[in-house]
């Protein structure tokens, strides 16, 4: 960052580092529920660039306020470092600055937390203005009140938690960050506003919105291709997905769909990371179904969908119709997939990579939308016809007559739309 606050871009190499991961576990954490936190950290660490060569755990009635775990554990942690020449220490939990100062102090390395490892992977994978912009508010308002007391092992150090504006001194002028934070959070709002106009056209024509929602790696991007024949990234990396994606297509109806994919969801996802992405989001509160994707293959779908169900709560999407789709049925056991039908509600079972299911998917979306919409007929005056082209638009126009001073019109409306329409209503 120079002085006017404006992001330096700097080139880096591909960064592969050595990593410690530490774990503190409390009374009321499940032991399913640590090992599979542990595994969701190597996986990230795997995406940042990292290679965890050991994992240390501890159990305490609570955490250290100094240091997140004890003195002798703290020990271990640092021999640990010193026999594989650790380059990052990763924290399976947030630290507070105290925290992360005190432990980069006693260990001689980086520290780096949860929602910091997060956030160094959404600097990796954002590649538009908007999601460039949302990831450097987001990694700045983390920085800011960490910026004392720990700069000398992070600059010396470099790699993991340090992109984007991380690769700056941390000891950058507090005012100058704050200047940029708001230039920032401007350009946001001015980018938001250009969406909303653009969501607004889609809501006035007749292309219904249909989001996809998943927990990070469920194969959304996978889906989205198979279903409109796009070519969106697929990667097996968690968050390879980070900037929206709209495509338009026709369901088996002949009605036109716009599917939209979406920033991948994570269990403990960080509330400022979900605040930071509430643009993006939005393409889920303005959706008229969600699609909800499931990895079935993997052993805790159940609460891969509880984590994206919190976070629809947090977004107030909570309330929208919601069709599940249990993904890579390829791979999955067949009692897998009826053990989530029952446990999760009724869902289509597809496999994006092969194509298994996929027409079955486009035809109960299609019911779905079918659902919020009706046929009615409407006489329209000759002297405003211009309003059957409209209907042609907005609607399926299924039959079309005339009259001496009117045209009937059998069309199948949106309820939203309908309304527009109210007055020429013949009949239903």
């Amino acid at each position: 960052m120079n002085d006017h606050g404006k992001l330096i871009e700097l080139e880096r190499p591909p960064v592969i580092e050595t990593a410690v991961l530490v774990r503190l576990v409390l009374p009321s954490d499940g032991e399913d529920e640590v090992q599979e936190s542990l595994d969701e950290m190597r996986r990230l660490a795997w995406t940042a660039g990292a290679e965890v060569a050991c994992t240390i755990v501890q159990r305490r009635p609570k955490p250290c306020p100094a240091t997140l775990i004890g003195k002798g554990k703290l020990e271990e942690v640092r021999a640990a470092c010193e026999e594989v020449e650790a380059d990052v220490v990763l924290a399976d939990s947030d630290l507070t600055p105290a925290q992360g100062a005190k432990l980069e102090a006693v260990l001689g390395v980086k520290v780096v937390d949860r929602t910091q490892l997060i956030l160094d992977i959404f600097a990796q994978h954002a590649h538009t203005n908007e999601g460039k912009h949302q990831v450097e508010l987001a990694q700045l308002d983390y920085i800011l009140p960490r910026l004392a007391g720990r700069g000398a092992v992070m600059r010396q150090k470099g790699g993991i938690g340090l992109r984007g504006p991380g690769e700056q001194k941390l000891e950058e002028d507090r005012r100058v960050i704050r200047r940029r934070i708001d230039r920032l959070r401007a350009d946001i709002e001015a980018i938001r506003k250009q969406r909303r106009i653009q969501r607004k056209r889609r809501k006035e024509s007749a292309a219904r919105g249909v989001a996809l929602v998943g927990y990070t790696n469920a194969g959304k991007s996978s889906l989205l291709n198979a279903l409109t024949g796009a070519d969106v990234l697929v990667e097996d990396k968690l968050f390879a997905t980070l900037d929206p994606r709209a495509r338009r297509c026709k369901l088996p109806s002949q009605r036109e769909v716009v599917f939209s994919d979406t920033v991948g969801f994570i269990r403990k996802l960080p509330h400022g990371l979900v605040a930071a992405f509430r643009a993006t989001l939005e393409e889920v509160n303005d959706a008229d179904l969600i699609l909800l994707v499931a990895d079935a293959a993997h052993p805790a779908t159940e609460d891969h969908v509880n984590a994206v169900y919190e976070v629809l709560r947090e977004i107030d999407a909570f309330d929208k119709p919601v069709l599940n789709v249990f993904n890579k049925i390829d791979i999955a056991d067949p009692g897998r997939v009826r053990e989530l039908d029952r446990a999760l509600g009724h869902g289509v079972g597809v496999s994006a990579l092969t194509g298994e299911g996929i027409e079955d998917l486009a035809q109960a979306v299609d019911a779905q939308l079918a659902g919020q919409s009706s046929r009615v007929m409407l006489r329209i005056p000759q002297s405003k016809a211009g309003l059957v082209a409209r209907l042609h638009q907005v609607g399926r126009v299924l039959e079309e007559s005339y009259e001496d001073n009117a045209i009937l019109v059998n069309v199948e409306l949106d309820h939203a739309i309908e309304s527009q329409f109210r007055e020429f209503i013949a009949c239903r």
